[in-house]
């Protein structure tokens, strides 16, 4: 007879948690500070690597088979998945970075989108860097909505309402969030827009990676030819953030902010607490 692993992990495993968060905070720095245009996809897959590596952790992106890569770098119209390669970054381009860590057995996982400046197109910068900014703060509302929920679900229903608010955009379906913990992806699925389905209980031991995917347009994606990344159908831009969140005892802590959310979630009204 089997047993169904619990979604709920113990105090001591969220505390094994933490070191895996802050080496893919530190993955996703790392890309940051090289984002330019000029600079290739490669590289930034390189420099989250050696991010990794210097504390003391693994990419556990190259734990999925037949990838090979730390990050997925998806760039424009690419949704997610985007395998890190020669193309050379250019002004005014989108570049969503999802990456992720394994320490101890335990893993992390984030996302950050970024726009590269161009002054020759300062309307298409606005508005992808509007798109950008959305997608992030509806994140940060999901994340704000878990911290007083009593269901899962009611996270897809904050980011939806935030979204609704800023304008005329397009959620993916299609993908979603999920639990994280031993494995990268794990039940349960964390929805990025409203469902009738309550979801699970929120409570102490919750561990869950929240990643709105957002459009300028359709929703329609198709995967490439290389059998990974999405793109959108039309052709428009997409833009991709995510962080892994913790349920404990005395509240949430975001594992892949150096901070745990401090700074992102004040405006909306909730302190993060350390894992006791």
């Amino acid at each position: 007879m089997s047993l169904r692993r619990s979604i709920y992990k113990s105090p001591a495993q969220l505390r094994l948690m933490i070191a895996p968060g802050l080496a893919t905070a530190a993955s996703l720095d790392a890309a940051r500070a090289l984002m330019r245009a000029g600079v290739t996809t490669l590289e930034l897959d390189a420099a989250a690597e050696a991010a990794i590596v210097a504390r003391g952790g693994l990419p556990n992106f190259k734990l999925e088979q037949g990838y090979f890569h730390t990050v997925c770098a998806s760039v424009n119209e690419d949704v997610v998945h985007g395998i890190p390669g020669a193309r050379v970054l250019a002004p005014g381009d989108i570049v969503s970075i999802d990456s992720g860590a394994i320490l101890d057995g335990w893993n992390g996982d984030a996302a950050f989108s970024f726009v590269i400046p161009d002054p020759s197109r300062r309307e298409v910068v606005a508005e992808r860097q509007k798109l950008s900014d959305v997608t992030e703060q509806s994140l940060w509302h999901g994340i704000a909505r878990l911290a007083e929920a009593r269901y899962l679900n009611e996270v897809g229903d904050a980011i939806e309402d935030y979204i609704e608010s800023q304008g005329s955009y397009g959620i993916l379906t299609d993908y979603v969030g999920h639990g994280i913990g031993r494995s990268m992806h794990e039940a349960p699925p964390v929805f990025n827009y409203r469902v009738r389905q309550k979801g699970p209980e929120v409570k102490p031991g919750l561990v869950v990676a929240i990643e709105p995917m957002v459009v300028l347009g359709s929703i329609d994606t198709f995967v490439r030819d290389d059998d990974w990344t999405v793109a959108t159908s039309d052709g428009l831009a997409a833009a991709h953030w995510e962080h892994s969140v913790a349920v404990h005892k005395d509240g949430i802590w975001v594992l892949t902010a150096e901070d745990g959310g401090a700074a992102q979630l004040a405006p909306l009204g909730v302190i993060p607490v350390p894992i006791p």
